[in-house]
């Protein structure tokens, strides 16, 4: 058998006029993790969908164990042992686990016996590899991370010997995605092949063994992990070296812009989501949110810009009392980019043109006696796209075909360009890779340098504490007292995120 457990010879990929993969090689070793990094774009998920059958190429050949095979479906490549957990994964929430494993390999219309027969092989999968999962739990109930697992069983439980992994960890906390590394490496040594697509460097460096770059359709380099840096990766990513770290000089806060004093908010099924939280932004400065996801920092931006009203507690803006609706609160001059921009900060079927005005749409800047100005609309948009690097730099284009890094531009100009005395900022580079971020990052410090009071909302520690001033951590819907970030490290933070401060009602109980 070949040392190979992936060839990919000559491979070349067209849409239309735009390229996406050309001529592109790649040699993966058997039981190896091999990463496969890119700016959003690049062409990662373009090659892995050509590995895994999706896409058929227009040129090149694939290898697997040695054996050429030529893909036209998804069906033949998990026959030849190749399975894919997809960035947004494919699983039906109101189904069991059980039956997620089974879903489209049930092998005949007796279902009984296929389940039992099923449930015994799902448990000694769970058993070889570490991943601990209840059959008869419903998807949609269990946390995210658990339902990465099941994905990757039910890729197992198909015979699958390579696995793509797409952005893996773009929806999982620090925690999860700890997690999912040492499943991987059990996988790894257990003889399986570990195909690796992500942006996020520090991932790279820590659990795979080679890694190759793709910039612009191309690949560019591969390389032994432990004979890399991120510095040479991000350069080969982008072509120009990149400022891995924040260069900021120290802030120079003024007047408190937003204030937020005992506020409190109880969810419509009665569950208290925010309890007595305090604090205040002043202008010019940065406020950093750390905290595992869920735990109130999601409903905390969404009282804020209006979205639900606060079931008590006072929350002043430049002294003003906060407005009631969301229309309301941006004529208070707040900015919010939200953590979910695909359901919350966009209309993918809009053009990037509408999507770029959205909130703003009815002010008369874009609109006249009701009647939009699209084509003044049209050129403001294509010139802001220019000004914060959007590809392509094309307004007519739908929301939906740019990448998540581009969209989540689309999105900060949209805000940024108003610019708000306040902005709220919630997962400001969750799936941006590695150019973007650099870029983003600038733009947030730039806005606290020209006097906006920025809350930064992150899951990513390494975020708040390169961008933040001060900082919080929220825990179970409580907000700690605030702490300089300079005097602050990812210790101390993390126990202030588990907890590990004194927590208070309104009323002053201890909670």
């Amino acid at each position: 058998m070949t040392n190979f457990a992936i060839e990919l010879n000559g491979i070349s990929k067209s849409f239309g006029p735009v390229q996406a993969n050309k001529d592109i090689d790649l040699a993966v070793e058997t039981g190896t993790i091999h990463g496969i990094v890119g700016e959003n774009g690049a062409g990662k998920s373009t090659l892995m969908s050509i590995l895994y059958g999706f896409y058929v190429p227009d040129e090149g050949s694939i290898n697997v164990f040695g054996e050429p095979l030529e893909f036209n479906s998804s069906q033949k490549a998990i026959e030849a042992g190749i399975g894919m957990v997809h960035q947004h994964f494919m699983l039906g929430e109101p189904f069991s686990v059980l039956e997620n494993i089974i879903l489209g390999a049930e092998g005949s219309f007796l279902l009984g016996g296929a389940m039992s027969k099923a449930r015994e092989t799902l448990l000694q999968l769970s058993e070889r590899y570490g991943l601990s999962v209840d059959p008869d739990a419903i998807v949609g109930t269990l946390p995210v991370g658990v339902q990465q697992r099941v994905e990757i069983l039910k890729a197992l439980y198909r015979g699958a010997k390579v696995l793509i992994l797409d952005e893996p960890t773009g929806v999982l906390t620090p925690q999860e995605a700890d997690a999912l590394f040492d499943i991987l490496r059990s996988l790894k040594e257990q003889g399986t092949t570990i195909l690796l697509i992500t942006h996020k460097l520090h991932e790279i460096m820590n659990v795979t063994d080679s890694v190759s770059v793709i910039r612009r359709g191309e690949m560019v380099g591969h390389r032994k992990t432990e004979q890399t840096s991120p510095e040479e990766l991000a350069e080969l990513m982008v072509g120009r070296k990149v400022l891995l770290e924040v260069d900021k000089a120290p802030a120079q806060p003024k007047d408190v812009a937003l204030s937020v004093q005992g506020l409190n908010y109880t969810d419509e099924r009665g569950i208290q989501r925010l309890s007595n939280v305090n604090f205040d932004v002043r202008a010019g400065e940065i406020l950093g949110v750390a905290g595992v996801s869920g735990n109130g920092q999601a409903f905390l931006l969404e009282v804020l810009s209006g979205m639900h009203a606060p079931s008590s507690g006072r929350i002043t803006v430049n002294g003003a009392p906060l407005a009631k609706t969301p229309d309301l609160v941006r004529h208070q001059s707040i900015g919010h980019v939200p953590e979910d921009r695909q359901h919350m900060g966009l209309v993918t079927a809009f053009p990037a043109w509408e999507s770029g005005i959205l909130g703003f749409q009815a002010s008369a800047l874009y609109c006249n006696q009701g009647a939009m100005k699209t084509g003044l609309i049209k050129e403001a948009m294509g010139d802001l796209m220019e000004k914060f690097d959007v590809r392509p730099p094309n307004p007519l284009l739908a929301t939906a075909k740019f990448s998540g890094g581009n969209q989540q531009k689309i999105v900060l100009a949209r805000e940024i360009d108003k610019a708000p005395d306040v902005l709220l900022v919630g997962q400001p580079t969750r799936g941006v890779d590695i150019g973007a971020i650099e870029f983003i990052h600038r733009q947030i410090i730039a806005m606290r340098d020209a006097g906006t009071a920025i809350l930064l909302v992150s899951v990513e520690l390494e975020e708040v504490l390169s961008l933040s001033d001060r900082v919080v951590a929220m825990f179970d819907g409580f907000c700690s007292p605030d702490r300089v970030t300079a005097e602050t490290d990812e210790r101390s933070l993390g126990l202030l995120m588990a907890g590990e401060f004194e927590r208070t009602t309104s009323e002053g109980m201890a909670a």
